[in-house]
């Protein structure tokens, strides 16, 4: 390796890509274009970066299977920045098994943890944590060390589990603070806004207020029986009853919590669970079948009593109840919170990480594009959506670039 490709591989990995075009810019052999594609990519270049590492990965040839290894690995991590999920995964496999067999097991890691931060952004927590499972952080540049961490704190705080978060977090601030990458200590601090901002609102005896992660956390584990709207399901500290299939029956039970300790009236049962407007003898037989059904698969948490009114929500053992909601309840709000990363995401990514069709997410996004709460950039195939960004906060690309072959 020449001192030219040193010197800019060093400059890359210490997130100064600018000084590593200077030192490649007018190179076109494969090592600078894979350097030059890097530099690209952390200056928010994406289509320009590809293009340069597809260059170079035909440039290194099939005598050089580590350096197009390490190509693919670079050109998979754009794609997810760039949250293009569509790209092939198997592509990305295939690179992590090259650079094992030869080795490089530094790079099949990083490899791995990008499979697992994709994982993460499609919310299949188990995968990622296998994926997790069989890497060695040891092994990671400190930059690269940085994304295995938040990954884990990722995945920690879907489950509520806030000292293993904390503790992740502060990992990837010391990986950040050694590697000397101000954009990666800005990543770290904004991924630990979560665990202080609110999470949740809770609805108890009529009253709201809002939740941090640690709070949820300490409810779930409480003996309090929760209604959680948040994931569907009705739960103690022990038994957890997803309704996640049954919208009638949670928004049944829903009612009911909301209520308590006092009955939910008929009507509002009925406005809430069916949307009838108007109220027949039909409804009011369908409410009473429904209720029956709720009753069965509450089982051991609570009964159904009737009342004059209407029906009352019974705990047993006298337990408290209460009901836990998304902080914001809106159409679309699922959607809206995945844009609120700051990346520019395409529909069929959408689709992916929400686990429905492309259509619905184009119509979704039609509409929020009318009500001006996302915006769009480029054409066709192309298209990308995001949230309005908010001025003065732009964002920022640090790409971990992988050094090229010997």
């Amino acid at each position: 390796m020449d001192s030219l490709i040193t010197a800019a591989a060093r400059a890359l990995a210490s997130g100064d890509p600018l000084g590593a075009l200077n030192r490649v810019a007018l190179r076109d052999d494969a090592p600078a274009l894979a350097l030059r594609g890097v530099a690209m990519a952390q200056l928010g270049e994406m289509a320009r970066a590809k293009t340069l590492l597809r260059d170079a990965a035909r440039g290194f040839g099939p005598k050089e299977p580590v350096a197009r290894a390490r190509c693919v690995v670079a050109e998979a991590e754009i794609a997810l920045v760039s949250r293009d999920l569509g790209w092939p995964v198997k592509d990305l496999d295939a690179a992590r098994v090259t650079l094992l067999r030869h080795g490089d097991r530094g790079n099949a890691d990083h490899a791995g943890y990008l499979a697992a931060r994709r994982l993460l952004l499609i919310g299949r927590l188990d995968e990622a944590e296998q994926a997790l499972a069989a890497l060695d952080p040891g092994r990671l540049p400190p930059a690269s060390r940085v994304g295995y961490e938040l990954v884990v704190a990722g995945i920690a705080m879907r489950r509520l589990a806030t000292t293993p978060a904390r503790d992740a977090l502060a990992r990837a601030m010391d990986a950040a603070r050694h590697a000397g990458i101000h954009g990666l200590i800005a990543e770290v601090d904004s991924a630990s806004l979560a665990l202080s901002t609110p999470a949740a609102r809770l609805i108890a005896q009529g009253e709201e207020r809002l939740l941090r992660l640690d709070e949820v956390e300490a409810l779930l584990a409480s003996d309090a029986l929760v209604v959680d709207a948040c994931r569907c399901v009705v739960r103690d500290a022990d038994v957890v009853v997803s309704l996640a299939t049954r919208p009638v029956l949670f928004a049944l039970v829903r009612t009911l919590a909301e209520a308590w300790p006092w009955d939910a009236p008929r009507d509002g049962l009925l406005a809430r669970a069916f949307r009838a407007r108007f109220v027949d003898e039909s409804h009011r037989a369908r409410l009473r079948v429904e209720i029956g059904r709720l009753r069965t698969e509450l089982g051991a948490l609570a009964g159904v009593r009737a009342t004059k009114q209407g029906f009352v929500l019974m705990p047993n053992d006298g337990r408290r109840v209460v009901v836990l909601v998304p902080p914001v309840e809106e159409e679309h709000a699922a959607l809206l919170a995945l844009l609120a990363d700051g990346e520019t995401w395409s529909s069929s990514a959408l689709a992916i990480a929400l686990g429905t069709s492309q259509r619905t997410v184009q119509r979704a996004l039609d509409a929020l594009a009318v009500a001006g709460r996302v915006q769009m950039v480029g054409r066709g195939r192309a298209r990308r959506w995001m949230s309005p960004p908010v001025p003065g906060f732009p964002t920022t690309l640090l790409l971990p670039a992988p050094l090229p072959s010997h």
